[in-house]
Formats: C-alpha cells, sequence, structure tokens
C-alpha cells in the first residue's frame, strides 16, 4: 500500500491510525468486541474525574451515522468538549494563518524544489484537482500537499461540515457546554512549517502519488472507524508510519504524549470531559492510551 498518511491527515490533523491498546479497567469484566461502543470510545477515570477519548473523522459524507448509542451517551453525560482545536468562525482567518505559516522564506519557489518527474505529476494533480499551482509556487511544500489531500476527497464527496468535530461542536453548544482545546490552529499549522523540507516534499510526493488509491483507501478507512474496529486501521496505517518515522514522531507522537500529560492532570480536578480527536491518535504504537498508560494511568475501551 502506497504511504497514506496524507489522506489521514486529510481526514483531518489527523489520523486515522489504529490497534488501540484495549486495556480492561480492573472493575470492567471482559466484553466482547460486539459489545464496544462504536465508533470507538474509550474512558480514563478516577474517584470523582471521567474522561471519554473519542477518535474522530473530519470529512464525511451525507448519511454517514455515528452519533447514537454510547457515543452520545457519553457525550450528553459529559460537561465539556475538548478538542484538538477551535476553529475561528471567520474561514478567512485560518487561511490567513496557514499563508503566514506556509509562506516560504528563501524565495524557492515550490515546484523548483521537485524533480522534473514529480514536478509534471505535482502540477497535473493540481491541475486535475481545481487547484492552480501557480498560486502554490511563494509556499512550501506542505501546504500544496495539505490541499492535494483534502481537495479530492471533496469531489468524493466527503464534506467538513459534517465532519465529527463539527457536529459535536454544534451539539455543545447547543446544549451550552463548555468547549475547550489542546491545542491552539497557530501552534497546530506549526507542526507541518517546522517540518525539514525533506520531509514536507516527501509529504507531497507521496500525496501526489496515493490520488488514484484515494477513494478506495478512505472509503475503507471510514467503514473500519464506523465499524470501531482499531487494529484493522492499525494495519491500514503502520507500514506508512514506519516508513515515515520523522513524520510519525512530528505529527502523532509528540503530540499524543503533550495530550497523555493535559488528561493526567486534568484528572486532579472532578467532572466529566469529552475528549474528541483524530481516530488515528487514541489508537496504534505510541497512541494517548499508549502513552497513558507509560504514566501509569489505565484506559478501557467503553462497552454498550
Amino acid at each position: 500500500m502506497k504511504w497514506s498518511l496524507p489522506r489521514l491527515i486529510a481526514a483531518g490533523l489527523l489520523m486515522l491510525s489504529g490497534c488501540a491498546q484495549e486495556q480492561q479497567a480492573t472493575a470492567r469484566p471482559p466484553v466482547t468486541k460486539a459489545g464496544y461502543v462504536t465508533p470507538a470510545l474509550w474512558q480514563v477515570c478516577d474517584e470523582d474525574t471521567t474522561i471519554y477519548l473519542f477518535g474522530t473523522v473530519h470529512v464525511l459524507k451525507p448519511g454517514t451515522d455515528w452519533f447514537n448509542g454510547g457515543v452520545k451517551r457519553a457525550f450528553d453525560g459529559s460537561d465539556e468538549l475538548i478538542l484538538e482545536i477551535i476553529e475561528p468562525d471567520d474561514p478567512q482567518a485560518m487561511a490567513a494563518s496557514m499563508a503566514q505559516q506556509g509562506l516560504a522564506r528563501d524565495g524557492v519557489k515550490l515546484s523548483d524544489r521537485l524533480t522534473p518527474d514529480m514536478r509534471e505529476k505535482y502540477q497535473a494533480a493540481m491541475t486535475a484537482n481545481g487547484l492552480p499551482w501557480q498560486m502554490f509556487e511563494p509556499f512550501n511544500p506542505w501546504m500544496a500537499g495539505m490541499a492535494l489531500a483534502v481537495k479530492p476527497l471533496e469531489k468524493l464527496g466527503y464534506e467538513a461540515d459534517l465532519g465529527a468535530e463539527k457536529t459535536l461542536t454544534a451539539a455543545a453548544k447547543a446544549a451550552g457546554k463548555k468547549i475547550g482545546a489542546l491545542e491552539t490552529v497557530e501552534q497546530q499549522l506549526g507542526y507541518f512549517a517546522g517540518l525539514p523540507v525533506d520531509s514536507q516534499i516527501k509529504f507531497l510526493n507521496a500525496t501526489v502519488d496515493g490520488l488514484p488509491e484515494m477513494d478506495a483507501e478512505f472509503s475503507r478507512l471510514i467503514a473500519h472507524w464506523q465499524a470501531g474496529d482499531p487494529a484493522k486501521l492499525a494495519a491500514e496505517m503502520n507500514e506508512s508510519l514506519e516508513a515515515t518515522p520523522e513524520l510519525a514522531k512530528v505529527l502523532l507522537i509528540q503530540r499524543n504524549g503533550n495530550w497523555a500529560k493535559w488528561i493526567k492532570e486534568r484528572l486532579a480536578r472532578p467532572g466529566t470531559v469529552f475528549i474528541a480527536v483524530g481516530a488515528g491518535h487514541l489508537a496504534g504504537k505510541g497512541s494517548v492510551q499508549d502513552q497513558l498508560k507509560g504514566l501509569g494511568i489505565a484506559s478501557a475501551r467503553v462497552a454498550e
């Protein structure tokens, strides 16, 4: 399978990963896989605090059914919603932040960073997806990679407005719940902007090469997510992560570690919190749950 991280990024900063460490809390008897809440939901708790961990997909097709059952019950019973970021109400504000962080400071045109073969493929891919490559020339490669990771999904019928974060945010506002975030917009964009140029080029080239497989690959990922099968999501991700350890470290592992520390600190205060982040952060080696375990904190899949 081709390097799939770009599609997972497109599903929303990131990541549909898998193979969660399905630890059973000592007070909870084992349950069958069929008895788990779907999509997958985890729980961390102590005497007076409960923290739910829910993996999201940031773009979905109309009619995708997921906000019900155990997920809805956990959300309804929570006092606050915590997301990766809180997106600005004005889309232009996000675009301005991206442009500021994505601008190349060395004056080298984006196309000039690519080999002749990849330059031709890149420009053709941008044109085919209605993205004028000339407009991206002043920017670093990650900007074009992000655009190419998202735009084709729109053409395939996926909509950002139907993404899990949008749905959860609207429900939280309607219910008067507090909404917070683990990162700022600038901080999250900075993870991409701070990547070495060679890694950015690898990201862009892999995105271009993976476009023909995007529909089938993303459909599989959505199916695994809806079925609550993190192990299969892991199988889709592991090869790509092993092939690009430098990207996995910056975009996944380090951030997961930061979030695990946040969760540990949040356990010191009472309440019920619903954390919703890209599904890949909640699974696989180096996942949030994995790093919580390293901090001596158990997490468990929630049963129906």
